[in-house]
C-alpha cells in the first residue's frame, strides 16, 4: 500500500494472478558497483497466465528505498526478443572471425574438403 492507503499497481497486479497465475520461486540478486561501491538488491518473480503470458515482478532496494515492478507480457516478450537478437549476431560474428581464422591458417571449408 501506498502512504495514501491506497493499493499500488505492483500489488494490484500481483494480487490478481495470486491462485489464477503459475510463479517461479523468486530470485534475489545482489549487485554492487565496482566503482562506487554501493550495493542494490534484485528480486525478480516470474507468473505465467496462460491466456495473456508472462508477467515480471521486479524489487530492487538500495540506499534511496524500494522501487517495485510489474512488467506486462509485451514488455517481457520484448526482452526475451532482444535478448535472442543479440545472441544471435554474437553467434555470427564469432562464426564469421572463426571462418576467418581457419581461412588465414589455410584450412578448406567442410564442404570443399570432400570430392
Amino acid at each position: 500500500m501506498n502512504e495514501d492507503n491506497t493499493i499500488c499497481k505492483y500489488d494490484r497486479q500481483r494480487g490478481n494472478l495470486h491462485g489464477v497465475a503459475l510463479f517461479t520461486k523468486p530470485s534475489t540478486v545482489r549487485n554492487v558497483e565496482t566503482i562506487t561501491g554501493r550495493a542494490e538488491t534484485f528480486t525478480i518473480e516470474t507468473g505465467r497466465l496462460a491466456e495473456h503470458g508472462d508477467y515480471i515482478f521486479v524489487e530492487m532496494v538500495d540506499e534511496s528505498g524500494v522501487v517495485r515492478l510489474c512488467l506486462p507480457p509485451r514488455v517481457a516478450d520484448l526482452i526475451a526478443s532482444h535478448r535472442d537478437s543479440l545472441t544471435k549476431r554474437r553467434r555470427s560474428i564469432a562464426g564469421k572471425r572463426n571462418a576467418q581464422e581457419r581461412a588465414d591458417r589455410g584450412e578448406l571449408p567442410g564442404f570443399m574438403k570432400r570430392k
